[in-house]
């Protein structure tokens, strides 16, 4: 189980870090304008800011789980 809690914990942590990244900086934009992809851009904020909810709720909850051990 150990192992398990150790993956969620480090998944949510990297997963949170990666999006928050490509929520707050211009990463996925000029990525995304240099491929000629610039109309997709309004439609990032849909899957961004839920999948980073997930990766913050999945780390904290992973940090809930270590801590009742």
């Amino acid at each position: 189980m150990k192992l398990k809690q150790s993956v969620s914990l480090k998944t949510g942590i990297i997963g949170s870090i990666i999006l928050a990244l490509c929520c707050f900086t211009p990463i996925l934009v000029v990525l995304l304008g240099g491929l000629g992809l610039f109309a997709v851009v309004g439609y990032l904020d849909l899957a961004l800011f839920p999948a980073l909810a997930f990766f913050i709720g999945l780390t904290m909850f992973a940090l809930w789980q270590q801590s009742r051990r």
